[in-house]
């Protein structure tokens, strides 16, 4: 009877196992768990988890660090693959592999001659047009300055032109000097304003001063 009661877990069997030292124990003593339906501890009541702060400057140095270091690790596997693939293969195809092996690399230093020999090529090309863009952007700009310089000279001709026709007109301006003048040469013409004018812009009909 004893037996099963001690083998019965929760704090009875701990009691009965110190009171009973010599009385074997059919399973050992455990601390009951909490049901669902048990109610929150005294302690827990009113606690806030908040999670643990993180420094954003930290977390990002690792990140990048953590980056860094699986690229390095995943391009040394895949070296240290490739070396053992090699190693495998030559060790299976003997002779005819390491053939194979050198043809291969016959083959890539044909290649490469190939890209750089194209390369010079492009190289040699984009110089041209280089120089040649160079050329036809230096012709535009100096067509462009003659054209200016051209414009220039028409415009000054032109207010040239304007200044004489002004000093010509300037020759028949009432000025104080020739005020009594104008006023006897226009007593002496009479001359009628009063008239109309046709479409095209030419007088139809005057009126006759009186």
């Amino acid at each position: 009877m004893l037996r099963g009661i001690v083998a019965a877990p929760g704090a009875a069997s701990g009691l009965l196992g110190r009171c009973f030292p010599g009385l074997p124990l059919l399973a050992a003593p455990c601390r009951g768990r909490k049901s669902r339906t048990d109610p929150q501890a005294k302690s827990k009541v009113g606690r806030v988890k908040l999670p643990t702060p993180v420094d954003v400057t930290e977390l990002l140095v690792v990140k990048n660090r953590y980056y860094y270091h699986r690229r390095v690790m995943k391009a040394l596997r895949a070296e240290f693959k490739h070396d053992w693939v090699q190693r495998c293969y030559a060790q299976k195809q003997g002779e005819l592999g390491m053939l194979q092996k050198g043809a291969a690399e016959q083959e890539h230093r044909e290649l490469m001659a190939f890209n750089d020999a194209e390369n010079r090529r492009l190289q040699e090309r984009r110089e041209e047009r280089h120089r040649r863009e160079e050329a036809e952007a230096k012709e535009r700009r100096l067509l462009g300055a003659q054209k200016r310089a051209t414009q220039l000279e028409e415009f000054l001709k032109e207010k040239e032109m304007e200044v004489l026709q002004l000093q010509e007109a300037a020759k028949d301006f009432i000025t104080p000097e020739n005020l009594d003048a104008k006023i006897e040469e226009c007593l002496d013409n009479p001359r009628s304003y009063n008239f109309a004018i046709d479409r095209e812009g030419r007088v139809a009909k005057r009126s006759v001063l009186s």
